[in-house]
């Protein structure tokens, strides 16, 4: 699977946030989209997933534009925002209820991604308990109960800790071992480990920067 944005443009009356944003990734490829606050990297992440409308551009996967196929691109894609939208109200199950069946959750907290994710051991506590690290889990849990094959990351470990931003980037991992390809959104360095390709946005402008081991010329560049 392969796909290409193209043009992608986006402007709030006269202020052009994006200006021709065009990269290309492949299945089994992870790609960290890098750039100061503010500089335009959850907003790229808002029209690929369909949450705001671009003023041009395309997003095609295989030859279908899912910026215009929106029963392909909710088939294909998963969105986890940076401010987890879980009911904080409700237990971790009782949020994945919203998207998976009572045995669904039983056999992925046995052997699949809630279990991966170390929800398993959660399942009956009140989100509003939850630390930050498990809310994002959690909402990685109910972002992908699709199955898909794209996966969108904003800011995923941003003010956690360790052993959180190991447990994402392990399910990141196998994410990409299964063939998905993963966009991350950031301005932690750190993320760079699970990225294949790294682009920055700078004045509403995408820029490849090729050896992301250079942290002192990446930071230049912001």
């Amino acid at each position: 699977m392969d796909i290409d944005i193209i043009g992608i443009k986006k402007k709030y009356g006269k202020s052009t946030v994006l200006k021709d944003i065009t990269f290309s990734c492949s299945s089994g490829e992870c790609v960290g989209i890098l750039g100061c606050n503010g500089c335009g990297k959850s907003t790229l992440l808002n029209i690929l997933s369909g949450i705001i409308t671009s003023n041009g551009g395309e997003f095609l996967c295989d030859g279908k534009n899912l910026l215009k196929d929106r029963k392909s691109r909710e088939k294909l894609t998963a969105y986890v925002p940076q401010f987890p939208p879980l009911i904080e109200e409700l237990t971790a199950k009782d949020n994945l209820l919203l998207w998976y069946s009572s045995g669904e959750i039983k056999a992925s907290a046995s052997s699949g991604v809630i279990k991966m994710l170390g929800i398993d051991k959660y399942l009956k506590s009140p989100v509003k308990n939850m630390s930050g690290g498990m809310k994002k889990r959690l909402s990685i849990a109910c972002a992908v109960s699709n199955r898909p094959k794209i996966l969108f990351l904003d800011e995923p470990s941003a003010a956690l800790d360790p052993i959180c931003k190991k447990t994402i980037c392990d399910y990141i991992e196998r994410f990409k071992k299964f063939g998905g390809i993963v966009i991350i959104a950031t301005h932690d360095l750190n993320e760079l480990s699970v990225c294949d390709k790294c682009y920055i946005i700078k004045d509403g402008r995408l820029n490849a920067f090729d050896d992301k081991n250079d942290f002192s010329k990446l930071v230049d560049n912001l």
